[in-house]
């Protein structure tokens, strides 16, 4: 099949990828011209595992393409997917829908012939509903269908939860075999792993996809707010994360204590989420309240920082790592590190850090950070060494180095990769997060 993505971001490019690799003609089209110039040149302007050789590879043989004019590609699309940004919109907290209805125009001027045009950008209820409207309006004699197709893809594991996802949901009237034909050809290629395709109506899936980063986000702040509660109490949150997430209706996944969650997806999912409902009149109060502690939770961390050092950070050195969100991604959007960092400097410490992808990013959104080019680097002559992020090369650093370099051996671990009492046997004064604080 033919297919048209509208956007290449970090979902219309891996989603772009992946359906080409499924043996579809893909074109990605995106207004900068800078990045589809770096696209043709074979550079990925994201850091995504796997990324580069699979548009490398899809490109060679001549099935992915990138544009900046999008007429020939939408004109010749079977499906047109729109995955265009929808940050949160400043004051509110509604999803910015401007890049997709400027999309919906643009796709209505160009279609010929039946198209199914597939929203995979976020969006809140109705959306879909909104785009039929104004391709409508563009153009009355059009042929096509409106369809919700929420991506559920985790920064760093995208191209495997694509190709191997849990489940696909298709939002799609219930009349309307067309569309259910053109999308179950596009997801084809995953019936060799018997993957659920759920087809649902189009508000459903819309809100689907903000209800399941809704629920995940709620699992982080539950697992962080028994952290603290371990902490007051002498227990050990790993154990209470282990004990709880054996049980099937649980499950273990995203019950890791930390700083709190960021990056692109829940941060504003959330917010859109509680205020679809104050419009709807029907408050999300667990959701609202989700909201709070985790805004909360990230401003508190370098309170952690402080109380190890004895308060008074004036004129101390503090050593970070790990800078993005989450582990293999440059994405730096809501991470956790943005907020402590600043509120460590706003205590008087000065800061460096290391990244192994997200330096760049960063150093557009924090100032007075040293930038330093290993991890060694980082904690060299430092009062404290805070670890934000748990990329692999942190969980195995040679310790007896780190203690040689630091000023005082002080190791606030925000993401628990090691054992407290391994770091204390070692001569470390380590904290961890809800692991026995009070007892310790």
């Amino acid at each position: 099949m033919r297919v048209a993505m509208i956007g290449a971001g970090y979902v219309g490019l891996v989603s772009g990828a992946c359906f080409a690799d499924f043996g579809h003609v893909v074109c990605c089209i995106d207004k900068d011209q800078s990045k589809i110039d770096a696209l043709r040149a074979g550079k990925s302007p994201i850091f995504e595992p796997g990324l580069d050789d699979l548009i490398a590879r899809n490109a060679r043989e001549g099935r992915l393409t990138f544009a900046c004019d999008a007429a020939q590609a939408v004109a010749e699309a079977d499906a047109v997917f729109i995955a265009v940004g929808t940050p949160s919109r400043r004051g509110d907290g509604h999803a910015d829908l401007s890049y997709v209805y400027a999309a919906a125009e643009e796709i209505a001027t160009q279609m010929r012939g039946f198209t199914v045009v597939v929203t995979k950008s976020t969006v809140p209820v109705g959306t879909g509903d909104a785009i039929e409207a104004i391709i409508r309006r563009v153009r009355p004699d059009a042929d096509f269908a409106v369809v919700s197709n929420p991506e559920f893809l985790r920064e760093g594991a995208a191209i495997s939860d694509f190709k191997r996802p849990d489940r696909v949901v298709v939002g799609v009237r219930d009349d309307d075999a067309r569309a259910k034909k053109v999308m179950t050809e596009l997801y084809r290629p995953l019936n060799l792993n018997e993957t659920p395709i759920l087809f649902t109506g189009r508000r459903t899936s819309e809100l689907t996809k903000y209800a399941a980063n809704a629920f995940l986000a709620m699992k982080i702040t539950f697992i962080n707010e028994m952290a603290d509660l371990c902490e007051a109490v002498g227990a050990d949150v790993q154990q209470v994360s282990k004990g709880i997430g054996l049980d099937n209706r649980i499950g273990s996944k995203f019950l890791h204590a930390g700083p709190g969650y960021g990056g692109s997806c829940f941060p504003k999912d959330t917010l859109a989420l509680v205020q679809t409902a104050a419009d709807a009149g029907s408050r999300v109060r667990l959701i609202e309240t989700t909201v709070a502690i985790n805004d909360t939770r990230k401003k508190s961390m370098a309170q952690r920082v402080s109380a190890a050092l004895g308060s008074d950070l004036s004129g101390k050195r503090i050593g970070v790592l790990g800078l993005t969100f989450k582990p293999n991604t440059d994405d730096m959007r809501d991470a956790p590190s943005l907020d402590i960092i600043s509120a460590l400097q706003a205590m008087g410490a000065s800061v460096q850090a290391f990244d192994p992808e997200g330096m760049k990013e960063a150093a557009g959104l924090l100032k007075d950070v040293a930038f330093k080019d290993g991890p060694y680097a980082a904690v060299e002559e430092a009062d404290a060494l805070v670890i934000i992020t748990e990329w692999d090369q942190f969980r195995a650093l040679d310790l007896d180095r780190v203690k040689l370099l630091m000023r005082s051996p002080v190791v606030i671990d925000l993401r628990n990769i090691y054992r407290p009492d391994d770091m204390r046997a070692r001569g470390f004064r380590y904290t961890g997060v809800g692991r026995g604080t009070a007892l310790a």
